[in-house]
């Protein structure tokens, strides 16, 4: 009940927003889940997907930081997320028309810089039109619909590959649905607010020195913090590799994604409500534990049953602390820096991901797949002790 009264709460922007990532990422998951089929299909080697895959993710977390500055030098956001949704939407019909690697390039790396527009001044805007007392609840919510849509795509891939006798380019015209919706949500369901955030200094350009000075001890602790968290979370790849690894059926490794989101999906929202009544550090603190605990069960399973566990633990943990960090960053940032502030935490995040996917895969081939887990479990154990001490400190009062 008390779920449906905040619920009632939310700006209607907010629901919109929910719906953008939600038909976003149904269109977008749709498409990366055949990605590889496609890639094999088109004989590209492995390196030039991994050429593709760490240039496309690179370009996405580096142009966060800068839409994210823009956005409070121009005191708008809704526009830059419309170009950036935008760009991600005109590229669906490169992939079912690509015949080379170089359109599959294009098209993500196209993709990605689309994705780094929008982040940082989408994740900002929810902050000025969300009142700080159900702030966690309007993170939790558009996160819940986000992870819905992942999770959404694959299983319209899976289904629509089954009736279209496995015709991948067919499939592929599919994702132009949900793009659109994407975009017809945004463009007529978003409003901005007219006032702009006093303090904003349109003089020079944005990312200044003078900008960094203005966040706050507790900001920078959240951004290490998150950052050191972010080091054991590598890709979600080895999460299917694992399951394969102990005996899971190849045509199955989809629901390994499927089942992790549902859980991140299922738990978004709630823990986004419990954020506005409690200590959010605390429960932040618990997000840690249960990565820990996941990272712990893939590491120790001795079938794929028992990994999937570890699976659906990881989506808990998602849940528990995705939202959450980005309620905090809006908390602990200026009001007129707020778009800087989610583009440096979102720059942080992309490169500990990357690194963390790297130090994962070389523990996995040299020690094992165990140790990779391992290894991401004492990354996940310092940053929680991190946080333990930093909820003492004068900083994060």
């Amino acid at each position: 009940m008390a779920l449906l009264k905040n619920a009632q709460k939310i700006p209607s922007g907010v629901w919109a927003l929910g719906f953008v990532s939600l038909f976003m990422d149904a269109s977008s998951e749709l498409v990366h889940s055949l990605l590889p089929a496609l890639f094999v299909s088109l004989g590209i080697s492995m390196a030039a997907v991994g050429f593709i895959e760490g240039v496309a993710e690179a370009t996405a977390s580096i142009t966060k930081v800068f839409s994210g500055a823009l956005s409070d030098w121009l005191g708008k956001r809704k526009i830059l997320a419309v170009i950036g949704y935008g760009l991600a939407a005109i590229t669906k019909p490169l992939f079912p028309l690509a015949q080379s690697v170089e359109v599959l390039f294009a098209a993500r790396f196209i993709d990605r810089i689309g994705k780094g527009i929008r982040g940082a001044p989408r994740d900002a805007l929810i902050a000025d039109i969300t009142p700080p007392a159900i702030r966690g609840a309007a993170y939790g919510l558009r996160q819940s619909m986000d992870a819905a849509g992942a999770f959404i795509g694959p299983l319209l891939a899976i289904a629509l590959m089954a009736l279209l006798s496995d015709d991948i380019p067919l499939v592929l015209w599919f994702a132009l649905i949900p793009a659109a919706l994407c975009m017809a949500f945004l463009l007529f369901g978003v409003e901005e607010p007219d006032a702009v955030p006093a303090g904003r200094d349109k003089r020079g350009l944005p990312l200044r020195r003078a900008d960094f000075a203005q966040m706050s001890g507790r900001y920078w602790l959240i951004v290490v913090i998150g950052g050191l968290f972010a080091m054991a979370r590598f890709s979600v790849a080895f999460l299917a590799l694992r399951a394969m690894d102990l005996g899971l059926p190849v045509g199955l490794s989809p629901f390994v994604l499927v089942l992790m989101m549902v859980v991140f999906s299922a738990s978004s929202y709630p823990v986004g409500v419990l954020a506005d009544r409690m200590d959010r550090g605390v429960l932040l603190a618990l997000g840690f534990v249960a990565l820990i605990l996941a990272e712990l069960v893939l590491a120790g399973a001795s079938g794929y049953a028992v990994a999937m566990i570890g699976v659906a633990i990881w989506g808990v943990h998602l849940g528990l602390t995705q939202g959450l960090l980005s309620a905090l960053v809006a908390d602990a940032a200026p009001d007129h820096l707020r778009g800087t502030a989610f583009g440096i935490f979102n720059l942080v995040n992309g490169i500990a991901l990357l690194f963390a996917s790297l130090v994962a895969g070389a523990a996995w081939q040299m020690l094992g797949a165990s140790m990779a887990f391992y290894t991401g479990a004492a990354f996940a154990g310092a940053a929680l002790l991190l946080l333990l001490v930093s909820l003492r400190s004068r900083h994060w009062a």
